[in-house]
């Protein structure tokens, strides 16, 4: 009898543990993009409401300067003139400080602004809070928002390789009358 306590204990403290790190669920598709603003890599404030008008691709990555993110940043880099045609910008969030986002930027050659969320608090309104060997970084999720400020599509765990392509082929299904 006291084992089954002990292992009720045991699973109350695990849940209890689970509970306290929990980090929010991502927007759901239609809606209100939670609102931001960040530090970006020209160490000005970027916020949501400035890009009202136009359609938002916001994608959270885990770390500059690493191989997956790298890549995807030099997907998106690639892609820029297609989304501009979309009339839509491209937003990079990690938790990496302002001064390794211009660092990465200009090692990269990216023109798109990357903004730094060192408190996790939009990574975690996103539900794109992750840990990973007892560090918060942002989990590689992708968020459209449309030109009002809603969310219009979301992606989750993006594979970095071919993401572009598939974000570029929904805004354009997005866009058809």
């Amino acid at each position: 009898m006291s084992k089954l306590f002990l292992l009720l204990g045991i699973l109350v403290i695990c849940a209890m543990a689970a509970l306290a790190f929990a980090v929010n669920e991502p927007p759901v598709v239609g809606a209100r993009a939670p609102e931001f603003a960040l530090t970006t890599n020209e160490g000005n404030q970027a916020a949501l409401k400035d890009f009202q008008g136009k359609w938002v691709v916001l994608y959270f990555y885990p770390k500059d300067f690493t191989s997956g993110c790298t890549l995807e940043a030099h997907n998106f880099q690639t892609d820029l003139a297609k989304y501009r045609a979309l009339n839509a910008v491209i937003l990079g969030v990690s938790v990496d400080t302002a001064e390794s986002h211009k660092s990465f930027c200009a090692k990269e050659g990216l023109a798109f602004k990357l903004l730094s969320d060192t408190d996790t608090k939009v990574s975690d309104a996103y539900g794109s809070l992750m840990e990973y060997n007892g560090m918060k970084l942002s989990a590689r999720n992708t968020f459209i928002i449309n030109p009002q400020g809603k969310i219009a599509q979301v992606f989750l765990k993006v594979s970095p390789g071919g993401h572009s392509a598939e974000v570029l082929a929904a805004l354009a299904s997005l866009q058809k009358p």
